[in-house]
């Protein structure tokens, strides 16, 4: 009897366990991280905050001296601008609230106190470069705004404008909702909010003004 062959016996190779994938969340191409809301809310409030201290100037003004300079614009031209400034800063804060997803109006950070870093949900690269467009319209506000109150209130101290006490007032108030944001660390909401009314009240005593002008 033949003795019986060896079979040849195949040992399979154990193959290296692959690592596991990384799941990474479904991202649209154009999203992007939203910008930090606070950096465009504070300088537009910081512009409101300009306009307002006007009200300073009842108790800080001195008596008009010869080597006092001269404005260089006239009450009116200078009253104009800065109404100008509140309807443009009115805009702004429209612009705010027509934009709730990157202002804080949806979302946790709507709920946040004010401070830096509070970023918002990702959105499109569109509603990113209308964020920085606006960036720049509060820049330019803001110089504006701050010139133009500056000068209203050297035309108050040389006596070109009289308007009564109330008026200085009103400012004050709008001066005071501006620093209790501040102070009782308002939400974002609430900040965007409150600035809309400010700035329309401001329109409205800077428009007072015109009517005690000193001809």
């Amino acid at each position: 009897m033949a003795p019986p062959r060896e079979r040849n016996v195949h040992v399979a190779k154990l193959k290296p366990k692959s690592k596991p994938k990384v799941i990474e969340f479904d991202v649209t191409g154009d999203s992007r991280t939203a910008p930090d809301p606070f950096a465009a809310v504070l300088p537009a409030i910081a512009a409101l905050g300009a306009i307002s201290s006007i009200a300073t100037i009842n108790w800080v003004a001195e008596e008009r001296t010869d080597n006092r300079p001269k404005p260089k614009r006239k009450p009116g031209t200078t009253l104009r601008d800065l109404a100008s400034c509140c309807l443009g800063l009115i805009e702004i804060f429209r612009r705010f609230r027509r934009n709730p997803k990157l202002y804080a109006g949806e979302g946790a950070q709507g709920s946040s106190p004010l401070k830096f870093g509070v970023h918002g949900p990702r959105v499109e690269a569109e509603t990113c470069r209308l964020y920085h467009q606006l960036m720049n319209d509060i820049a330019s506000m803001l110089v504006l705004a701050s010139q133009n109150a500056f000068d209203v209130m050297c035309a108050i101290e040389d006596g070109n404008i009289e308007p009564p006490e109330e008026v200085f007032f009103g400012f004050g108030e709008q001066q005071e909702r501006l620093n209790g944001l501040i102070q009782n660390r308002a939400t974002l909401k609430q900040t965007v909010d409150t600035g809309y009314e400010v700035a329309l009240r401001l329109g409205e005593l800077v428009g007072e003004l015109k009517l005690y002008r000193v001809e």
